[in-house]
């Protein structure tokens, strides 16, 4: 591995988009966002040429510059994404990099009263500008998305959403069969709500925002269980409604039930037909991920075999949650192979 990065055989494209969808979010979080367009080695000899797209989207607390991040020992993905597209290992393909960050955390890619419109946002108003600027094969069968944790969940849940505008997905150890992932952080929330902020959702922003975030413990359990209900239990108005009790932890059922009829794996019978048409998909996970999404990974794809669906790709390898961007390439050319097909 190199210990710096090269010049790219592909090039990166990057744009400030102006949302009409995000104006007003409940969070006032900015409605201009960074969006990258990379096209591919050879994308401006041919001018007759289109391509498929892959849409790649983040985990929770993810930004979009945080792409360039490297780990040490290894190169980044979006280096490896390159090498392979140069070395004809994978068929072109434009990879867009959607920003859909919020101040809380993330946006689960749904639309929400308390976040804002994020799947409107980015299946309304990104993909129509990609594909009106760049010279894509712009149809739900050659159209694909990707991304870890969070960003697995909008993977699996977006096309379930939009069947009409994408044909293939991928899913790095996304959030799914809640009762696994969500459920026993709550009690840990509860703790810590008591003992450190007054029991005090309001006390712990106060204290969240005005210091290094993630500097005091069990930061990321009590903001991960704020942020969900934000994404999957926000009233009208934009009230968070807690699916448990602040001081006990006891679950309230009639909110709970809210956040599991947004649980992928109880969303897939529900989408049958949706599933059974898709070109391709694209599962993986860690035997040691620490929120247990292995096991999420496991009982959506017995829920895709349940509707007759298995033509797909599937792998439980030998890691945890952390560290497992060199996944990501790989899931890349599954997809670019599958909808580059004619």
């Amino acid at each position: 591995m190199r210990p710096w990065s090269r010049d790219m055989a592909g090039r990166f494209e990057e744009h400030v988009f102006t949302s009409t969808a995000l104006k007003g979010n409940a969070l006032d979080d900015p409605y201009e966002r960074p969006l990258w367009v990379y096209l591919p080695p050879g994308y401006d000899d041919d001018p007759s040429k289109r391509y498929p797209t892959i849409y790649e989207i983040q985990g929770l607390t993810g930004q979009l510059d945080m792409w360039r991040n490297r780990e040490a020992h290894r190169s980044s993905f979006l280096e490896n994404m390159d090498e392979m597209f140069e070395a004809g290992d994978s068929p072109p393909a434009i990879v867009v990099f959607a920003d859909c960050w919020t101040s809380i955390g993330g946006s689960q890619f749904l639309d929400s009263p308390g976040t804002g419109n994020y799947l409107t946002y980015l299946c309304d108003e990104i993909v129509p500008f990609v594909d009106e600027s760049y010279r894509t094969l712009a149809a739900r069968e050659h159209r694909g998305i990707a991304g870890k944790s969070s960003g697995g969940y909008g993977a699996m849940v977006v096309p379930m959403l939009r069947p009409d505008l994408w044909g293939g997905l991928a899913t790095h150890a996304g959030d799914a069969l809640f009762e696994n992932c969500y459920l026993p952080e709550f009690r840990t929330t509860v703790r810590a709500l008591r003992d450190m902020y007054e029991g005090s959702y309001e006390k712990f922003w106060e204290s969240f925002r005005t210091r290094p975030a993630f500097s005091k413990e069990h930061d990321g359990e009590i903001l991960n269980s704020w942020c969900m209900a934000a994404c999957y239990s926000a009233e009208p108005d934009g009230t968070v409604t807690l699916p448990f009790n602040v001081t006990t932890g006891e679950l309230i059922p009639e909110v709970w039930e809210r956040w599991l009829e947004k649980d992928p794996v109880r969303m897939v019978a529900k989408n049958a037909d949706t599933l059974r048409s898709m070109r391709a998909i694209y599962i993986d996970a860690g035997k040691r991920d620490e929120w247990y999404l292995d096991l999420g990974a496991e009982a959506f794809r017995q829920e895709l075999e349940k509707i007759g669906v298995t033509d797909y790709f599937f792998e439980i390898f030998d890691a945890g949650h952390m560290s497992i961007g060199y996944r990501y390439d790989g899931a890349v050319r599954y997809l670019a192979e599958r909808l580059s097909e004619a």
